[in-house]
């Protein structure tokens, strides 16, 4: 699979070009396609060539899966280049603290008059503020 193409996909393609392009423009094209490819495989093959000849014999020793980018996880660098931690080390467990519960927050002090009203009492009500 090339770009995530199956075979059904380039085949769907290629009907969709000849009916674009139609039976007499459609052989240029592919030429042009295949010289295309062949340019991008010439200048892969190039490069490949001239990295071999600047690296020297040291080329065919370098694990090339090693360097894929794909392989590292950004926030897992990040993460251990800002911890004071050795990464190789033991993981330690947090330790999580509690809060001070504060006695004098709003929640708290609307239940407790909830609490101070009787069954049959009304709510408090303010005419000033509706």
């Amino acid at each position: 699979m090339v770009f995530g193409l199956t075979f059904e996909k380039l085949l769907i393609i290629g009907v969709i070009a000849v009916f674009l392009l139609g039976p007499e423009r459609l052989p240029y094209y592919a030429s042009q396609l295949g010289r295309f490819v062949r340019s991008l495989r010439d200048m892969a093959n190039g490069a490949k060539s001239r990295m071999r000849e600047e690296m020297g014999p040291d080329f065919d020793d370098v694990d090339w899966r090693k360097l894929d980018p794909r392989q590292y996880d950004p926030r897992r660098i990040i993460r251990e280049a800002l911890s004071d931690v050795d990464p190789f080390a033991e993981p330690v467990k947090p330790v999580v603290a509690r809060a001070a519960v504060n006695e004098n927050s709003a929640y708290l002090q609307r239940k407790r008059k909830r609490e101070a009203l009787g069954s049959g009492e009304p709510a408090p009500f303010d005419s000033e503020a509706t």
